[in-house]
């Protein structure tokens, strides 16, 4: 069994959450101490973004970084565990709102698409939409996407 970065960096549809998780930086916080529940993003998700949009987010470090931390979660948390509550706290500071039940648990309107896959550090969920951040989502408006 292999750490969250390395067993999802060689996942094809997830090179773009990879790529950003590194970019922000967050790639190291997941190689430390500690147990993580990352939702990842498919690549198809990103779509929804044009590449002015994604390329404006790579530029700035703190978008990078709170973008990337909205989709972790301190502490390992399965699918079932998640449907047991309404919100969970993300590691950006922000929570997030859980709906459903197994198979088809929401957070924030995203639906896991593919879920718990077991790391030596953690848990992570494949997601079907990117989260956004309050914050982030209003800067992003400004490029009719949001």
């Amino acid at each position: 069994m292999k750490s969250i970065v390395e067993t999802a960096g060689e996942d094809a549809q997830l090179s773009i959450s990879v790529e950003l998780l590194r970019a922000g930086g967050q790639d190291k916080t997941l190689l430390g101490p500690g147990e993580y529940t990352v939702l990842f993003p498919t690549n198809d998700a990103y779509s929804l973004f044009s590449e002015e949009l994604l390329d404006s987010v790579r530029a700035d470090p703190v978008k990078v970084a709170n973008l990337v931390r909205f989709h972790v979660i301190l502490g390992k948390l399965t699918t079932y565990e998640l449907a047991g509550m309404e919100a969970i706290k993300t590691l950006q500071g922000e929570h997030l709102e859980i709906s459903g039940a197994p198979p088809g648990i929401r957070l924030n309107g995203a639906a896991i698409i593919k879920p718990d896959i077991e790391c030596t550090n953690g848990i992570y969920h494949i997601i079907d939409r990117v989260l956004l951040p309050r914050a982030l989502e209003a800067r992003l408006k400004q490029y009719g996407t949001g």
